[in-house]
């Protein structure tokens, strides 16, 4: 697999505000989620494993740039349009089960995406900036999550859950659009990615 496709400082940055937007929204799925029944978690984890079986019998067609890219800028598109629905739309069922199904198709696809990354990026010392990048970047949204919500009790006296989750969303959506120019840019330095 040709690593020289990527280019690891886009890539780095990519995966800081990842984990930041992680580590920020992460307070906000037990509000998102909850209008939903306790059968569609069964129903969906069934639908993960399901989905994640069928990926990794796909592994010897996945493992190359070509579709590391595609398969993760389409992941990053679904979350992205997961935000604007949540500032769009109220929370309710059908815009939890978007967010819901959304989301367990980047789970499905995230065994794949973790095991791609770690043989294009060979190096244990670029493995080692990215592992530490993803987890300062985690801590750091956890952090700024904790505080924003604390801000909007106190400063702003937003009590209610539905009214702060939404209101989260919007520094969400400008991290959302930094992550997919993060990663657009670090598979701009070939002009073609490798197909196999």
């Amino acid at each position: 697999m040709d690593n020289a496709t990527i280019h690891f400082g886009w890539f780095l940055a990519y995966k800081f505000f990842n984990s930041l937007f992680l580590g920020l929204s992460i307070g906000a799925v037990f509000t998102l989620y909850e209008p939903l029944s306790p059968a569609i978690f069964s129903a969906g984890g069934i639908g993960l494993a399901l989905a994640t079986l069928l990926i990794a019998t796909q592994y010897h067609r996945l493992f190359n740039p070509f579709w590391f890219y595609r398969l993760s800028l389409t992941v990053e598109l679904v979350i992205l349009f997961g935000v604007i629905g949540v500032l769009l739309y109220p929370i309710e069922q059908p815009l939890a089960l978007f967010i819901y199904l959304g989301y367990q198709f980047t789970f499905a696809l995230g065994s794949y995406l973790v095991r791609c990354e770690t043989l294009l990026f060979v190096d244990n010392k670029r493995l080692t900036q990215l592992d530490i990048a993803k987890q300062v970047a985690y801590l750091v949204g956890m952090g700024a999550s904790w505080l924003t919500y604390q801000i909007f009790e106190t400063q702003f006296q937003m009590t209610g859950k539905a009214a702060q989750v939404t209101a989260i969303h919007w520094p969400l959506l400008g991290i959302g659009i930094i992550i997919v120019f993060c990663l657009t840019r670090a598979f701009q330095t070939s002009n073609q990615l490798e197909t196999g």
